[in-house]
């Protein structure tokens, strides 16, 4: 593990203190990837391996039926995992997703939390990490719940 602070984390715990900063946090992250700017999320709470963040309901990640769509809530847990991991890789990692395995579980007719999470010791286990995810509703109810797959490796030595 290095002894030096994760910035992106360094950066949240900042931001987390100023009026609106959270919002302004997860904005900078979809800034960054944009794709995740379609499901609008909000950061509910970021600590080292741990994300949390709301999707709200609304006309637009709906489906036919009117309930959330899942690759919107599938979206929303990619989120999760890109922030959790952006504050909790060691200095010395890099990451990328490697594939996502989800079971649809229920329907999502209210906002949806999406969570992801790691063990403590997680990033010290070898090239693939298993990210745990789950969506739940209001009710806490758990709509999506899976696991996303990361590959890790050491950074390339920089000359």
């Amino acid at each position: 593990m290095s002894s030096q602070p994760n910035r992106v984390l360094a950066m949240y715990e900042k931001m987390e203190k100023l009026p609106a900063g959270k919002a302004l946090f997860a904005m900078a992250i979809c800034r960054k990837a944009p794709y995740f700017g379609t499901v609008r999320p909000r950061l509910i709470t970021l600590r080292r391996n741990y994300c949390e963040a709301i999707i709200k309901k609304r006309r637009g990640v709906e489906n036919h039926i009117g309930t959330m769509h899942v690759i919107a809530i599938c979206n929303g847990l990619e989120f999760a995992m890109g922030v959790l991991a952006e504050a909790s890789v060691p200095a010395h990692l890099r990451w990328i997703p490697k594939g996502m395995d989800v079971r649809y579980t229920a329907k999502a007719e209210t906002d949806i939390r999406v969570i992801a999470e790691v063990d403590e010791d997680a990033w010290d286990n070898g090239p693939e990490l298993p990210v745990r995810v789950r969506a739940l509703r209001d009710d806490d109810t758990v709509v999506v719940e899976g696991v996303i797959h990361l590959w890790v490796t050491e950074k390339p030595q920089r000359n």
